[in-house]
């Protein structure tokens, strides 16, 4: 059973191991490296890895990359140039108020991206009447934007593709057949029309 001089001994031969302390950045007195310096580290890891992950190539410059619209499905087919800023625009309204059609009925989001599969959802016991029209008013949006969907050429596919890309926001859309692409244009342009009139 060694004594104090085995320990001290081990703890000498063990100086060195770990990994080295960075060079040439500011620290906190506590020995922690200021979050501004590696903040510009972290963003172009961000970067690099939509590039890698989402197949932006080189030719496309960092400000795209760290769009907020790289973020999504949608937004990156805007970014690619196969949709308006008018269509990606009607995209999202109807992704929000797909949300909050399932957020103010209670319903779980369609999404196993988008939600605790152990938490407990609904509502609480007792539901207000505030609650309820806000639920009414949600469901009925919701309707009419199926509706509105349902409606167009091809109906069912269109709205099919509509849902999956901007809703459950499935990345293997990004570069759909054209046929399926002009489905998701022809809803984006009805959902756009029914906003704007």
């Amino acid at each position: 059973m060694g004594g104090k001089a085995t320990k001290v001994k081990t703890q000498r031969a063990n100086k060195g191991a770990g990994r080295p302390r960075k060079a040439n950045v500011e620290r906190f007195p506590c020995g922690k490296i200021k979050p501004f310096e590696t903040e510009k580290d972290n963003v172009s890891v961000a970067v690099a890895a939509r590039r890698r992950i989402h197949g932006f190539s080189r030719t496309v410059d960092d400000e795209t990359v760290r769009s907020p619209y790289a973020g999504y499905t949608l937004g990156r087919m805007f970014l690619d140039g196969v949709i308006t800023d008018e269509q990606r625009q009607a995209g999202d309204d109807y992704a929000e108020a797909m949300a909050r059609y399932h957020k103010t009925t209670g319903i779980p989001a369609p999404s196993p991206r988008a939600q605790s599969l152990f938490a407990v959802k609904g509502h609480e016991g007792e539901v207000t009447e505030s609650l309820a029209e806000r639920a009414r008013k949600a469901s009925n949006r919701m309707m009419a934007l199926q509706a509105i969907l349902l409606a167009c050429e091809d109906g069912p596919q269109v709205r099919s593709t509509v849902y999956n890309v901007a809703v459950m926001d499935y990345d293997h859309l990004r570069h759909m057949p054209p046929q399926q692409l002009l489905w998701l244009r022809r809803g984006l342009i009805a959902l756009r029309r029914s906003r704007a009139g």
